[in-house]
């Protein structure tokens, strides 16, 4: 089920009315149960995959905990959560990567079955890793009840696409269990509408449909309409994305969590590390805490911190997918994160205010992670130099489709402002707050983007990062 859909509707209001009727001690077991079925109904045979995770990951970290050998239990559990996600996603990428030397050597190309990826297993396996890395460094209480770690590990509204959660952000919270409160209740459903805005009017309706066209005839357009594309498929991934993390977000508020903000406008990045600082945060501060920081982080020649941030991207390209696009994407990441600590230092606090000299600077960082976007979004390399070359090689002396650099200039604008309200949104709301015309106002507005959403009719498209 898909959040933005009539069917998940039901199931989560179905799911919240007997979560609130509920008393409190019992509410941790509806939503476990919730969580599994969720699971469930999307293959049933994946949840047999998930619980196995699950049940195995926690027998290794009772037994580290006892252990006065903890790394090898440590080890256990990063070898087979990582075994398990190596086996769905990466096995014939790598058997396909080296069928020519495999041709060579035994006159035949060995060949594995496609398998059917899990939904949410890049996810919650590094959710799994962290924990177990946390508690083995004691910087996290460990669950004392396997009921509690599966509902850690299954919590079913980042489950399929995070945010990847810690054991510091989510188990307190589960054991003194949600706290339902109206203000966090009205959050909640704000995010909800934000994450529907973004990703079935947006994403879904106004993006998709020109973005598929283009990169599905690569080399065929203009040289302009291929520059839109690209702008384009930048924000429809962003709102895709986001969009899932709000509503995740706000479903949390309804069942009384807080869950961790994933994205701070990021097109407004003023250089590669503000960048990572602000798109997929929860993700850049697993690879900075687990890889990065391990690996030496900066305290360390900066040769080899230059080596650190290209290994750490060049492995974040992997985990988004198995394919020689993400392997580029990945290191042409981890090469500007290099390039920019050598020439600019460490990065700076991407909170800090804009001022007319970043203006230059938002526009190159914008534009080079536009550039690499292709990589990740063409179905091919081949693809990817066609529509690098129609942007590099083609006449712009042409006439530009209007429509799509409305829909581009648009959603630069929205971007803005979603700056401002993320900023400004507690005076926002202490107004609308204030007697019953800002009641009047919230449910007017609530309303047209319902209006809106299902007149879009973009209800039922996946989202991007299911893929992953």
């Amino acid at each position: 089920m898909l959040f933005n859909t009539a069917q998940f509707a039901i199931f989560f209001a179905s799911v919240l009315l007997v979560y609130r009727l509920l008393p409190s001690v019992r509410r941790n077991s509806w939503l476990l149960g919730a969580s599994f079925l969720f699971y469930f109904l999307w293959i049933p045979s994946h949840l047999l995959l998930l619980l196995a995770d699950i049940v195995v990951n926690y027998a290794l970290m009772r037994a580290m905990l006892r252990s006065n050998r903890p790394r090898l239990f440590l080890t256990l559990s990063i070898v087979f959560t990582l075994g398990l996600l190596a086996a769905f996603k990466y096995a014939a990428f790598l058997v396909e990567s080296m069928a020519p030397m495999t041709g060579a050597l035994f006159g035949a190309s060995l060949d594995i079955p496609d398998l059917l990826l899990p939904l949410g297993i890049s996810f919650y396996s590094f959710q799994i890793i962290g924990l177990q890395i946390d508690c083995y460094r004691r910087t996290a209480e460990a669950p004392d009840r396997l009921s509690r770690y599966a509902l850690f590990v299954a919590f079913f509204p980042q489950l399929i696409a995070g945010p990847i959660l810690r054991g510091r952000e989510l188990l307190p919270q589960l054991e003194r269990g949600g706290v339902l409160e109206p203000e966090r209740t009205r959050r909640g459903v704000w995010l909800i509408a934000s994450g529907i805005v973004k990703k079935v009017l947006i994403a879904d309706f106004l993006l998709s449909p020109f973005v598929d066209s283009v990169f599905g005839n690569p080399g065929v357009a203009s040289a302009p309409v291929h520059l839109l594309a690209v702008y384009s498929f930048a924000f429809q991934i962003y709102c895709d994305f986001s969009g899932y993390t709000d509503m995740a977000r706000g479903l949390g508020c309804l069942l009384g969590f807080e869950l961790p903000l994933n994205f701070r406008e990021p097109y407004l990045s003023r250089d590669p590390s503000e960048f990572w600082r602000r798109w997929h945060i929860t993700l850049s501060q697993w690879f900075r805490d687990y890889l990065y920081i391990p690996l030496g982080g900066n305290r360390i020649a900066p040769a080899r911190t230059y080596w650190n941030l290209l290994v750490t991207m060049l492995l974040g390209g992997l985990w988004h997918g198995a394919g020689w696009g993400f392997v580029i994407w990945g290191a042409a990441h981890g090469l500007f994160l290099a390039l920019h600590r050598r020439f600019s230092g460490t990065g700076k606090d991407p909170e800090r205010p804009f001022g007319a000299s970043d203006v230059l600077r938002v526009a190159l960082t914008f534009h080079a992670v536009c550039l690499l976007w292709v990589f990740f979004r063409a179905n091919s390399l081949d693809d990817a130099m066609l529509v690098l070359g129609k942007i590099f090689a083609g006449s712009y002396g042409v006439a530009w489709p209007v429509l799509p650099a409305l829909v581009v200039v648009l959603c630069a604008v929205l971007h803005g402002v979603e700056r401002v309200l993320r900023l400004r949104l507690p005076e926002i709301r202490r107004w609308l707050g204030m007697g019953p015309l800002g009641g009047l106002v919230e449910g007017v507005a609530l309303g047209v983007i319902a209006a809106l959403a299902l007149a879009a009719g973009g209800l039922g498209s996946d989202f991007i990062y299911f893929q992953f």
